[in-house]
């Protein structure tokens, strides 16, 4: 398994509780839709789940990066 791949492994875990959470507190923070949370809060954690990998991928790659933004890496 390759560096990015490991390290993709290790931020989904991150990626899902932000993306659960954020979910989970629009659903049932909002009158209107927390009355419909029987049906909401499982699509909440089954569309967290699906664009978790994705999310993931694409952070690992910039977390390996050296010198981004100008900063250089102490030698």
């Amino acid at each position: 398994m390759s560096t990015t791949n490991q390290i993709a492994v290790l931020v989904s875990l991150m990626v899902n509780a932000v993306l659960f959470g954020f979910g989970v507190i629009a659903v049932l923070s909002i009158p209107a839709v927390s009355a419909e949370a029987v049906w909401l809060v499982p699509a909440v954690i089954v569309l967290s789940f699906a664009t978790t990998p994705f999310i993931a991928r694409w952070i690992a790659p910039r977390l390996r990066l050296r010198g981004r933004h100008g900063l250089r890496a102490q030698a």
